[in-house]
């Protein structure tokens, strides 16, 4: 994805629940060259799924053009959502493939009209493994929940 000397914003997204549904945060990091910025937001009544998918919404939020992105985040669910999953689930009517209508579909639709105008390659990383970005998005995510009442656990 990455050409000669041409520079990708990296975004690095992580989400956590207090219970599952419970009080949740998020946290990412958006890196562009030698700039950083860190984000991260919470919610008192949220699944984790659903914050990890806001953590990628709000970094994308922030961009003002289109750009080449690499989005890392330890959640399967995102990764495999955007890849493989979202085109079966537009084409029957946003229906999964056990005839139920498709959970978070608001975010879905939301991160797919953020997603339209950019490159993007969507990279999985093992959560907890000594990833210094995934480990710093873990904690803005944990300290989220607290802000919400919310007492933090790895999720």
């Amino acid at each position: 994805m990455k050409g000669k000397g041409e520079k990708i914003v990296e975004i690095y997204a992580d989400g956590a629940c207090s219970g599952n549904p419970g009080p949740g945060g998020y946290g990412a990091i958006l890196k562009y060259g030698d700039r950083e910025k860190e984000i991260s937001g919470c919610d008192p009544d949220t699944t984790n799924n659903r914050m990890e998918m806001q953590a990628v919404i709000e970094a994308l939020r922030l961009l003002k053009r289109p750009c080449r992105i690499r989005i890392v985040t330890d959640s399967n669910y995102v990764v495999k959502g955007m890849t493989e999953w979202v085109r079966g689930w537009i084409k029957n009517k946003w229906i999964n493939s056990k005839k139920q209508p498709v959970q978070n579909r608001d975010l879905w639709e939301k991160l797919l009209r953020l997603c339209r105008d950019h490159d993007i390659e969507w990279v999985w990383t093992k959560g907890h493994a000594g990833s210094k970005e995934n480990e710093r998005c873990d904690l803005l995510a944990r300290k989220a929940i607290q802000k919400c009442g919310g007492r933090s656990r790895r999720t």
